[in-house]
C-alpha cells in the first residue's frame, strides 16, 4: 500500500538515485523520527501524551446508534460524545449533526464567513516527505521569490481587495531562513491587516522574533498523527522529527503569536483517528492557553507533480462533512478553514453548517500572481505548484457566491492600536 506514495524518480541523477533507493529501501538508514536533532527546542509539555493516549486507544467501531443519539442531546459535546460522532455509525446522523453544527456555528460566529489568501514566496525543501510535491527528491521548477518579487506579489494580491494573507514556504532553513521570512512578514504589514504563517516548525525564540516582524498566527500540519505511519512517509529532513513537530503550536503561542491553526492531511492515516487527535490537540492546548485563538484545517490529499496515483479515495465529501460538523460541535468556539482543495460546491454548502474560513483567489505556485489575477504574461521564472487545487475562484467571485448564499464575506475584523 505504501507504494501508492513514491514519486516518479526518471528525472534524478544515477547518484540521487542511490541515495533515494537506500533511504527507502533501509529503515536504519533514517535517523529516528521521535528523536530531536541539535538545535531543536525540546518544551517541557503534556499535551502529546494526553492527545497521543486518547488516539491509541479510540475504538470507533464500538459506538452505536444509541451512542450518537446520545450525544447529540447532550447540550456540551464530551470527549466521548465527540468520538462517538466521528464513528461510522454516526454517518447515517449527518443531517442531524449538520443542524446542530449550523446553530452552533450561528451562535458563535453569526453569518460571517473570512476570506484570506496563500502566498508561497518559496518552494525549495530538504525534507523527503514521499506525498508531497514540493519534497526534495522531486524534479520541479524551484524558486525563492527576492523582497522586490515578494512585494509585487503583495501589491497585486492586495490590489484585488484582500487584507489577510498566509505566507508560506518549502521547509528549507538554508533557502528561507527565518531571517527572510521575517522581511517578508515585514512587508506584508505594509499591505494587510492579518498575516499568518505556514512555514517550518521552529523555536519558540525565532516565533518571537517573526511575531515583532507583523506575523499574528502559525499554521502547522502534523499531517498524520500516527507515529508508525508518519515514519513511513518523512523519510528525510527536519521534518521526519514528529515531537518537534508536534509541540510548534505550543511554541508559537509561548512566543506571543496571537493564533495557532491545526491540521492533519486526511487521507495519509486513519482519517478518524486523526481527527480526533487534532481536535484534541486544539482542546488540551485551549486549556493551557484560553487567550489563543485557535482553528483547524480539513484538507483532504490531492493529486500532486510526478505523483498522479495520490486520490482522497477513502476520505469521501460525506465524511469530510461529518468530521466538520463533529469538530464544530466539539469545539464551538474554535475557526475551522476549507481550502481550495475541495470544489466551489462543497464550500459553498459547508460555510453555511460549520466552516467559517476559506482562501480565494488562490495559486500554490511561485511568483505568478500577476498573470493569474490580471492576465498578464512574463518571461519572469515561476515555480511549480504544490499541489492542485479544485477550487479556483477570484475574491471578487467568492465575496459574490457567499453573498447569495445569505452570509456576510469578512475581510478583516481586527483594529490595531
Amino acid at each position: 500500500m505504501e507504494n501508492q506514495f513514491f514519486v516518479d524518480s526518471k528525472h534524478l541523477s544515477p547518484e540521487v538515485l542511490v541515495k533515494k533507493h537506500r533511504i527507502e529501501s533501509d529503515p536504519t538508514s533514517r535517523k529516528n523520527h521521535m528523536e530531536y536533532l541539535p538545535g531543536m527546542e525540546i518544551i517541557e509539555s503534556d499535551v502529546c501524551s494526553q492527545v497521543v493516549s486518547q488516539m491509541e486507544s479510540y475504538d470507533y467501531g464500538k459506538y452505536t446508534a444509541r451512542d450518537v443519539r446520545v450525544a447529540l442531546e447532550h447540550p456540551t459535546c464530551s470527549i466521548e460524545d465527540f468520538k462517538a460522532l466521528l464513528a461510522p455509525a454516526a454517518e447515517p446522523f449527518l443531517e442531524q449533526m449538520a443542524e446542530r453544527a449550523r446553530l452552533e456555528t450561528s451562535k458563535h460566529f453569526g453569518n460571517t464567513v473570512y476570506l484570506f489568501t496563500p502566498l508561497y514566496i518559496a518552494n525549495y525543501c530538504e525534507n523527503y516527505c514521499v506525498y508531497c510535491g514540493f519534497n526534495c527528491y522531486n524534479h520541479i521548477n524551484r524558486m525563492k521569490l527576492s523582497m522586490e518579487q515578494i512585494e509585487k506579489e503583495m501589491r497585486v494580491i492586495a490590489d484585488s481587495g484582500m487584507e489577510e494573507i498566509l505566507i508560506l514556504t518549502g521547509e528549507s532553513r538554508v533557502q528561507s531562513d527565518v531571517e527572510y521570512i521575517g522581511d517578508a512578514c515585514k512587508l506584508a504589514r505594509k499591505y494587510f491587516r492579518m498575516v499568518g504563517l505556514e512555514i517550518y516548525p521552529v523555536n519558540t525564540d525565532e516565533y518571537k522574533y517573526l511575531h515583532q516582524c507583523g506575523a499574528d498566527y502559525v499554521t502547522v500540519f502534523q499531517e498524520t498523527y500516527d507515529t508508525d505511519k508518519y515514519e513511513q512517509l518523512h523519510l528525510l529532513g527536519h521534518k521526519r522529527v514528529w515531537p518537534y513537530r508536534f509541540d510548534a503550536q505550543e511554541r508559537a503561542l509561548r512566543g506571543g503569536m496571537r493564533g495557532v491553526a491545526f491540521s492533519a492531511l486526511l487521507g495519509l492515516s486513519d482519517f478518524r483517528k486523526d481527527a480526533l487527535a487534532s481536535a484534541l490537540h486544539v482542546y488540551y492546548l485551549q486549556r493551557k492557553y484560553p487567550h489563543a485563538e485557535m482553528s483547524l484545517s480539513c484538507p483532504r490529499l490531492r493529486p500532486i507533480i510526478n505523483n498522479d496515483k495520490i486520490n482522497p479515495l477513502d476520505v469521501h465529501e460525506k465524511q469530510l462533512c461529518q468530521i466538520i460538523c463533529a469538530y464544530r460541535i466539539f469545539l464551538p468556539f474554535v475557526g475551522i478553514t476549507v481550502s481550495s482543495r475541495e470544489s466551489a460546491a462543497f464550500r459553498n454548502g459547508i460555510v453555511k453548517i460549520a466552516a467559517t474560513k476559506v482562501s480565494t483567489g488562490v495559486s500554490t505556485g511561485i511568483g505568478d500572481h500577476d498573470s493569474k489575477y490580471n492576465g498578464k504574461e512574463t518571461d519572469e521564472l515561476q515555480g511549480d505548484e504544490q499541489f492542485e487545487i479544485d477550487d479556483n475562484r477570484s475574491l471578487d467571485k467568492m465575496y459574490q457566491d457567499i453573498e447569495n448564499e445569505g452570509l456576510q464575506p469578512v475581510l478583516n475584523d481586527y483594529l490595531y492600536v
